[in-house]
C-alpha cells in the first residue's frame, strides 16, 4: 500500500489538511485594536465569534477523503475518480478561504474597519495539499494503465 509513490502523495494530502484545520487560517486587526481570527470553524476574537461551519464541514471532508482513497489501493480508477473529487473539495476551500479573507471586512466586522489582513500557514496547505493529490491522480492512472497493458499481452 504504502509502496507505491501515489499513496505518499495522499498521505501528505491527509497531514497537509489536517494541519490546516487546526492552525489559524489568517488573523485580521481592526480600528480597535481586537485581533480576529479565522480558523476552520469560527472567525473570532477574545469578545465575539462568528461561525464559518461551512468550510470547516468542507476541510474535514478534504482530509478524510485522500485517507479513505488510500485504502482503496485495489480499485485504482476509482482511486483517481476519488482524486477528481478531492480536488474539487480542495478548490471550494481555497475559495471559501479567499472569501472569508477578502469578505470578512464587510460582513462579519461590520462596524469595524480592518486595518491589517495576514494569511497564516494554513491558507497554503489545501493549494499544496491540491498538487499533491493531482499528483496522486496521474501516477494511479499510470499504475491503471500499466496493468491494463500487461493484461493485452497475456
Amino acid at each position: 500500500m504504502i509502496q507505491r509513490i501515489q499513496s505518499l502523495y495522499l498521505l501528505l494530502a491527509t497531514a497537509l489538511m489536517g494541519v490546516a484545520l487546526l492552525v489559524p487560517v489568517a488573523s485580521f486587526t481592526v480600528s480597535t485594536g481586537d485581533v480576529f481570527t479565522l480558523s476552520a470553524f469560527s472567525l473570532s476574537s477574545v469578545a465575539e465569534s462568528q461561525s464559518t461551519i461551512w468550510m470547516g464541514i468542507l476541510m474535514v471532508v478534504a482530509t478524510v477523503l485522500p485517507l479513505v482513497t488510500l485504502f482503496l489501493f485495489k480499485r485504482r480508477m476509482l482511486q483517481v475518480r476519488l482524486c477528481a473529487v478531492e480536488i474539487v473539495l480542495l478548490l471550494g476551500c481555497i475559495a471559501f478561504e479567499a472569501i472569508y479573507f477578502w469578505l470578512s471586512g464587510a460582513n462579519a466586522l461590520e462596524e469595524l474597519v480592518v486595518e491589517h489582513r495576514h494569511l497564516g500557514w494554513a491558507a497554503i496547505m489545501p493549494i499544496v495539499s491540491l498538487v499533491f493529490t493531482a499528483l496522486a491522480a496521474r501516477a494511479t492512472f499510470k499504475d491503471e494503465v500499466m496493468v491494463r497493458s500487461f493484461d493485452r499481452i497475456r
